[in-house]
Formats: C-alpha cells, structure tokens, sequence
C-alpha cells in the first residue's frame, strides 16, 4: 500500500508545521498551560482561520472532508509542538460524535460553528467505576413532558471546564455496562444543577469532573437516537485513537531527537558521550521504537474508515504498540540524559508526562491487549475502548 501524502495533504503538512515550528515554541506552550483557562484562545483562532478545525469535518457543514491520514498530518504536528489546545476534545471526539450521532439541522449548527472556532466542546463519558468500558454508564437520563432529566457523576472530562457544552452520555435503559439503552445529551456549561470542578493534569492539559445533580433539559438536547449512542460512542474513541497514536509519534520524534543531540555534545571521560558502544545501541532502540510506532499510527489512520472489527482490531494494535514504544522511548530519554531530565526546565521531561498520559487515554496498553486477543480470536470485544 502507497502511504505517500497526496498534494493536498503535503499542504496541510506545510501548514501546520510551518505553524508550530514559527509560533508555538517551547516556552509559548508552557505560559498558554499555565494559564487560567489551560491553552492560548488567540492560537485557537489561528488553528481555525488556517482550517486546521475543519480537517476531519465533510465539506457540507464547512470542514475540508479529510479521513485519517490527515487527522494524522495535524496530529502529529501538534504532538511535536506538545500542544495544549482542546483539539482532541472539540474536534476529534467532540466532533465525531455530532458527526455520527446528530441530526442534519445539528450537524450545521454544531459543526459549523467548531469549524469557525465559535465553540468548545467535551465528551462528558468516563464515570469513577468505569475504567475502559465504554459501555458502563451509570449516570441516567428519564424523559420528562418537556426533555430529559440527567443525575450522576463523569470523570477526567478532557478540557470539560472550558467548554460551552458538554456531550453526556447517560443510560435512557438497560444494564449499567449494556451497550445499548445509552444516549447522548448536549448540556450547556451554565445548566442549572451542572457543577464543574476543573484541574490540571501531569501533562500541562486539563480535566474536569463533573456532577449532574437534576439537570434538566429540552427534547432538542439530545444527539440522534436517545438510546442507540453506542455506535458513535465507538467511533469517535475510534478517531481520538487516531489522533493520539500520531500525537505520540510527534511527541517521540521530538524526544529522539533532542536525545541523539545530547549524547553527541555532552562529553564525560574526556569524550563525548555517543562514542560509547552501549548507549549507541540503546538510541538505536529508541528509533527503532518510534519507526514501530510511526508505522501503526498510519495503519491506524488507514483503517479508521474500515468496518467495525478490523477498525477496532487494529485501534488496540496501535494503542498497544505505540504505548510501549512511548514508554521505552521517555524511560530512556531520562536515564540518557542524567539528572537534568528531572528539571522543569527541560522540554523531554514534558514530553515524557504528556506520553505517559496518552498511554492512558481512551484504554491503557493492558486494556487493550486483551482487547486485540479478543478480536484476534473471534471473540465478542470488549464493551469498550475508554
């Protein structure tokens, strides 16, 4: 198979690495994390007026129509900028999920104004219970005369308290990890009885864990079908695997590089310290690993528009690989380095935190190996992939 970029795609590449290398330094990132609202509005504005929020989008609601392999030219660049802006919130998962599950009149208005950079969004899913099932939703959704009514509790909400609305998942019928009889409901961020707890996570991003204590609202709130989600549920986590499979790689790639530098230029003994046999051939294991991981997150976005069991087979394939490439590769970038690896100041370290959480967003390296014996063996997956 011919994994060249096309003419379309080598512009976006241009674009958007052209973005992060001119305007998103290390130091342009770290004073966006730091901020109140955990990224820079103003470099949002930039990611739309570029198009970069339409990538993944059809061109009938605004977006460019691109399937994975750009999603993954984006993608990659930002992991290589460690970039901190709700991308994979808003327009990967958040996206997807309107995308898949919402009406036609929905699709526009929501779309359309992601596309423009006019709103945010955040997949409200992972409950306290929940580790990676994404069938288990216990929160619960009853029909009113008027809409619905929404009680319970989500978990880690990626960028949940910066966004204008959150995508619920609640559960209309059936059994608390059943998947079907689950829903998804648009809740704005002022919603009376909604209690949004923001905080920082290791890697300079930012989660949120909310309560839904009677939250009430109108027929109109609820995405597609009140209690067939599932489909889009899978789909979108399908995308966000994506997404952070080529994040890493961007985000290893960075590290390799900055590693091979160091070893060339740090001198112990009275020669540098790359002249030495051992630590050569553990940077050859390091970019061994990221070409293993590079290779599967293509595979990954070659396959998102496969059918379900081959899509999901290979999304575990790639979790797992790139997880373990990801952790050979930010272990020993900080043994090569020494003791300077463990300071604020240096750009690795963060690179290492923000691969570390990848490896646990939307199913760890455990998780979904046995999800890929499962599929490999014929077997019924898993419920799911969170």
């Amino acid at each position: 198979m011919d994994f060249a970029l096309s003419e379309e795609q080598r512009l976006l590449k241009e674009t958007v690495d052209r973005l992060v290398r001119d305007r998103y330094g290390f130091e342009v990132r770290q004073a966006a994390a730091d901020s109140d609202i955990g990224f820079s509005r103003a470099m949002w504005a930039t990611f739309a007026e570029l198009g970069l929020l339409a990538v993944p989008f059809p061109e009938a609601v605004g977006g460019l129509g691109g399937g994975g392999i750009d999603l993954m030219v984006v993608a990659e660049a930002f992991g290589r900028a460690l970039a901190v802006e709700p991308y994979l919130a808003t327009v990967v998962l958040g996206g997807a999920l309107v995308e898949h599950a919402g009406s036609d009149a929905q699709k526009d208005d929501i779309l359309g104004k992601v596309v423009a950079g006019e709103t945010l969004l955040a997949f409200a899913h992972g409950e306290p219970d929940g580790r990676y099932d994404l069938a288990h939703v216990a929160t619960t959704a009853v029909k009113t005369p008027t809409g619905w009514t929404l009680a319970g509790r989500k978990s880690v909400v990626i960028n949940g308290d910066t966004a204008d609305t959150l995508i619920v998942s609640a559960r209309v019928s059936g059994a608390i990890d059943a998947p079907d009889g689950i829903g998804l409901f648009l809740v704005p961020s002022d919603a009376k009885g909604l209690t949004v707890r923001g905080n920082p996570t290791i890697d300079g991003g930012r989660s949120a864990e909310i309560v839904l204590d009677g939250v009430t609202i109108g027929e109109d709130a609820t995405l597609g079908e009140p209690d067939a989600a599932y489909p889009a549920i899978e789909a979108a986590v399908a995308r966000g695997i994506v997404a952070l499979s080529a994040e890493a790689v961007g985000a290893m790639e960075v590290v390799c590089d900055a590693t091979l530098d160091y070893l060339k230029t740090r001198k112990q003994f009275g020669r540098t310290i790359g002249s030495f046999q051992a630590l050569q051939h553990r940077m050859v294991d390091m970019r061994t690993a990221l070409e293993q991981a590079r290779s599967m997150a293509i595979l990954a976005a070659a396959k998102l528009g496969a059918d379900r069991v081959e899509r999901e087979r290979t999304m575990s394939a790639a979790k797992v690989t790139i997880g373990q490439s990801a952790r050979l590769i930010a272990e020993e970038a900080i043994q090569l380095h020494g003791g300077i690896a463990m300071t604020w100041e240096f750009a690795p370290a963060h690179y290492a935190k923000r691969l570390v959480m990848i490896d646990h967003l939307l199913g760890d390296t455990d998780h979904h190996t046995d999800r890929f014996i499962a599929l490999t063996d014929g077997q019924a997956a898993p419920a799911g992939t969170f």
